[in-house]
């Protein structure tokens, strides 16, 4: 088993106060997967009428569970619906009999749920390459059905994680009509981080009554400037799944409702930075801020290369200010930029003005700024109006540590 002997001290305090969403119920259990003693195998059953939607890895080596929600997304339902996910294995790279393990699940589950297999939407994440025990989930099923709970959201947290020091959840509500509307979300990530999406497992459940369309455009939406705007190693995950249900329980429509819209996009957001600050190894987190690139693919592109590079992080994790790496991760990403319009920040700390080293540098400021767990670096390309943000921590031997005997 991989190495993980403390919680990220980048963690926050403690699991937050999740809402009861109504028409959501939960339950989770040691099904021996991988580990035994070892809670990997959670259940969320959705009420009648639930609408789902969802973003996926674009990997080209994707699970099966991935091509099977990708397959099952967008079909309405009167009916209800399900959610299983387990962990100790991602059931990736196992040809027919990954397929195979996927329909034995989802038939099981639906037998147990009384759901359309149809409506049966399942996560694995672990090691790759190894044929998933899907009998050891199947004989849980029964159990995990009877035990279904509104307020275990939290034990489900747990049940998803595999290199995680800690369980993720988010919350968000809004008044809509003198009422609220609740959001509550769970997610898994620590390595095998970067977009399309990253490796993690997101799942996230509202009582807002909204089409599958609507649902749909918010997600995919949010879902590129949140889980697609974050890396940790630069490794794309086959397995990465993101499904946000809403269970209608509280009646309120918010098909066109932008405070829903805003509190849907925080709790990604928050849950996309936990993520981060839960990257293997990682002691700090980091936001880069890219302005005046050609157009926003641009800054995204030239944000990505600064967040990805090796050099860059590892300096973050020595806490150098050496901003001639932010300049080199610039000119190597492959998007447009000018050396003599370059400028570069470390937090309030200007290093660097149209592409020399700004007349007002500290480096004693500068480097106490990277002394601190949050780091913000700045860049303007200077050639235009575009814009990117995106989040990434430091690289340290940690990372290797956790990483050099994942399998064993």
């Amino acid at each position: 088993m991989a190495k993980i002997t403390a919680v990220s001290p980048l963690a926050p305090a403690a699991f937050p106060a999740l809402p009861v969403i109504e028409g959501v119920k939960f339950a989770a259990v040691a099904a021996g997967v991988k580990y035994q003693g070892r809670t990997d195998v959670m259940l969320a059953t959705l009420t009648p009428g639930t609408v789902v939607a969802g973003a996926f890895t674009r990997s080209s080596t994707r699970s099966a569970p991935v091509l099977d929600c990708q397959a099952k997304l967008g079909h309405s339902s009167a009916e209800g619906a399900a959610i299983l996910v387990n962990s100790g294995n991602s059931n990736a790279f196992t040809g027919k009999g990954g397929v195979a393990s996927v329909e034995a699940i989802t038939a099981a589950v639906a037998r147990a749920c009384d759901v359309p297999q149809m409506r049966v939407f399942t996560s694995s994440t672990g090691v790759i390459g190894e044929p998933l025990p899907h009998e050891r989930i199947t004989a849980v099923l029964d159990t995990l059905a009877a035990n279904t709970k509104v307020a275990d959201i939290a034990a489900a947290a747990k049940a998803i994680m595999t290199t995680d020091t800690f369980p993720k959840g988010a919350a968000a509500s809004v008044e809509i009509g003198g009422k609220t509307v609740s959001i509550a979300g769970i997610a898994k990530g620590s390595g095998m981080i970067a977009p399309d999406m990253a490796t993690m497992l997101v799942y996230i459940f509202t009582d807002a009554k909204i089409s599958q369309a609507a649902l749909q455009s918010l997600v995919s939406a949010h879902n590129e400037v949140t889980f697609n705007s974050i890396t940790v190693d630069s490794d794309t995950s086959t397995s990465d799944s993101l499904i946000v249900a809403a269970t209608g329980a509280s009646g309120f429509s918010v098909d066109d409702n932008s405070s829903f819209s805003d509190a849907l996009h925080g709790v990604m957001r928050d849950l996309a930075h936990q993520v981060v600050r839960d990257g293997e190894g990682a002691t700090k987190f980091v936001e880069i801020n890219v302005i005046g690139a050609a157009n926003d693919a641009d800054a995204k592109t030239h944000a990505m290369a600064i967040a990805n590079s090796p050099l860059v992080k590892t300096a973050i994790a020595g806490q150098d200010a050496n901003w001639g790496r932010i300049v080199m991760a610039v000119g190597k990403s492959g998007a447009a930029a000018d050396r003599d319009t370059l400028g570069i920040r470390f937090g309030d700390v200007e290093v660097a003005k149209n592409g020399w080293r700004s007349e007002s540098y500290s480096e004693e400021a500068a480097a106490g700024h990277m002394k601190g767990e949050n780091i913000v670096i700045g860049v303007d390309i200077g050639i235009g109006s575009g814009k990117s943000t995106v989040w990434t921590c430091d690289l340290t031997h940690g990372y290797i540590d956790i990483n050099a005997d994942y399998r064993s």
